[in-house]
């Protein structure tokens, strides 16, 4: 997250919104988003409703949920998707944003 939270006003440029989604509970999710201080939005998913709905996978050898990376245009239209395999298995920002420049 704090990958995305560097480049979060290179994302409002192109007009695009980051929402994360992560495990943890309400308050324990709130309390990590004012310490570090982020801008975009979160979304605490501590009954895995949304992981189910979009199919991330959970891997307990590996620490639990997997990344995963979506790009759902302004008509509510799923363009890209990113299953990672592993913790490190996340788009690097600047592909995210010429992904985001190849489809507006």
């Amino acid at each position: 997250m704090m990958q995305l939270h560097q480049d979060y006003n290179e994302f409002l440029q192109r007009d695009t919104e980051i929402v994360a989604i992560g495990p943890e509970k309400a308050d324990k999710f709130e309390s990590y988003w004012q310490e570090h201080q982020l801008q975009f939005h979160g979304l605490p998913d501590d009954k895995n409703s949304v992981l189910k709905l979009y199919g991330q996978e959970v891997n307990l050898f590996k620490l639990g949920r997997m990344p995963a990376q979506m790009l759902v245009d302004k008509n509510g239209v799923l363009r890209y998707v990113h299953y990672g395999h592993s913790m490190k298995d996340i788009p690097e920002n600047q592909e995210m944003l010429d992904l985001i420049d190849s489809i507006t």
